[in-house]
């Protein structure tokens, strides 16, 4: 490790906060986004419904480049990378602002996704090796800020900004932002890198890469006219492809970039096969919520965002009380009636109308929000019950590639049947009967996660969650 790495460590809690600050531009900024989509769609001349390419583009740009932020890092310095990451960020909502195109929107959000796949891993491996251990579990505390804030403010702010000034606004206000997390990162952020790095797996890197580009960007076009339907087909079985000979790859060689043989511990397994399951029917809500109360309430961004807030509220409000839940049940028995209550509160949508209280509308996403929070969590938790410490990072690495790739399915998934039912009904227009339809099929998609949790111990991952055996607490 280089002499700057290892022997200054910043003060306090100042570069924790640096750090969170730059991730906060980035949790922020997808939020802000999903209010604004139908005013982009006008200004830009486009479809509502194929604004899903920027989610998706953005997704799976962090899917295919978050495997190497640890390598490149580790390879180049983390204060060098950490910096890059809020450089590309900043130019690419530049470029989000001035574009006037839905290709070059499209392509803003995928170099957003690869500044953004650099801030969170590498941000947290500079806490990890730089701050004291007696520090460490309050420094990385200020890395969840971020991410529970964001959410809470962001459809709020992105509401206001779209109704009261103009959509650009929302990637105008983050160039200040960035250049002065650039300049507090540049002091704060210590250059730690390593002498000797492991090869990268390049090939590993282009064929999983390439092949969720295929498989999701294949999937994402479907039934519009991006592409036509045996080009769109013909994208989703080259992906496959590319998938399966990296399945081959990975078998093959020590350490792939990413490892498949994680999946041998059950927990680690039933999260990710679960959790992506239930995170493509979640991962739908940011784009097909904001879509019904705007194109099919006629509310207005303001409006949208005060309402759909209320689900971070309830996320927020359970992170108080996850501990407590789950020392109480377990991972299984939450893990299983959870989704089956998540899916209810996500089928509840489907009978909202235009005359809906929007009180009501706010309790229920507000109590949807919990629900599917507390699944996170558990999910998040029981990943690593049995994954070892050398396994760390490949689980970390793994899991945060599920995540994003099933959030891009979500979205790809919930336009897919808006547009499919467009097509039945031969009208261009969306009804909002189209989105309870949506809303309801797609809750199936959450409640049939719990099938990959069947066989979980009952007490699986007990020494995370402190659940005890009935024999042990007498």
């Amino acid at each position: 490790m280089s002499d700057k790495g290892q022997n200054w460590v910043p003060s306090g809690m100042i570069l924790p906060l640096v750090i969170a600050s730059a991730l906060f531009l980035e949790n922020i900024d997808g939020t802000v986004l999903a209010t604004s989509l139908p005013a982009i769609a006008a200004d830009l001349n486009v479809d509502p419904i194929i604004l899903k390419l920027t989610f998706t583009s953005y997704l799976l740009s962090l899917a295919i480049f978050i495997p190497i932020s640890g390598w490149v890092a580790d390879r180049f310095g983390a204060q060098k990378v950490f910096c890059a990451a809020i450089t590309v960020f900043t130019i690419a909502s530049l470029c989000c602002a001035f574009t006037s195109s839905l290709a070059g929107f499209v392509a803003a959000r995928f170099l957003q996704g690869i500044g953004g796949a650099m801030m969170m891993p590498v941000g947290r491996l500079v806490l990890v090796r730089s701050v004291p251990k007696h520090q460490l579990v309050t420094a990385l505390s200020y890395l969840t800020l971020p991410a529970l804030i964001g959410p809470v403010i962001g459809p709020v702010i992105g509401g206001f900004i779209t109704t009261f000034w103009q959509w650009r606004w929302i990637f105008f206000v983050n160039v200040p932002i960035g250049l002065i997390g650039l300049v507090l990162a540049w002091i704060y952020v210590p250059d730690i890198k390593l002498e000797r790095t492991s090869p990268l797996d390049l090939k590993g890197f282009f064929l999983s890469g390439g092949g969720l580009a295929f498989l999701v960007g294949g999937f994402t076009v479907l039934g519009v006219e991006v592409l036509s339907l045996p080009a769109a087909c013909s994208f989703i079985g080259i992906g496959g492809a590319l998938i399966w000979a990296y399945i081959r790859h990975a078998r093959q060689i020590t350490s792939p970039i990413l490892d498949l043989r994680l999946l041998r511990h059950p927990t680690f397994r039933t999260s990710m096969m679960g959790g992506l399951w239930f995170r493509i029917g979640s991962g739908s809500i940011p784009f097909l919520l904001p879509l019904m109360l705007q194109v099919g309430f006629g509310l207005s961004a303001f409006e949208t965002g005060l309402l759909t807030f209320a689900s971070a509220i309830g996320a927020l409000l359970m992170k108080l009380t996850a501990p407590r839940i789950l020392k109480q049940f377990g991972f299984r028995t939450i893990l299983m009636v959870n989704a089956l209550l998540s899916a209810v509160f996500f089928a509840l949508i489907a009978l909202f109308t235009a005359e809906t209280s929007h009180s009501l509308i706010f309790i229920a996403l507000f109590i949807g929000g919990f629900f599917r929070s507390l699944q996170f969590t558990c999910l998040n938790a029981i990943a690593f019950a049995e994954v070892s410490p050398d396994e760390l990072s490949g689980a970390s690495s793994f899991a945060s590639v599920v995540q994003q790739v099933s959030g891009s399915v979500g979205v790809a998934l919930a336009a897919l049947i808006l547009e499919s039912l467009r097509a039945i009904h031969g009208d261009n227009s969306l009804s909002v009967s189209d989105f309870h339809t949506a809303f309801g099929l797609i809750s199936l998609v959450i409640a049939s996660s719990l099938l990959f949790h069947w066989s979980l111990p009952q007490h699986a991952g007990a020494e995370v969650s402190g659940h005890r055996k009935p024999d042990a607490q007498t």
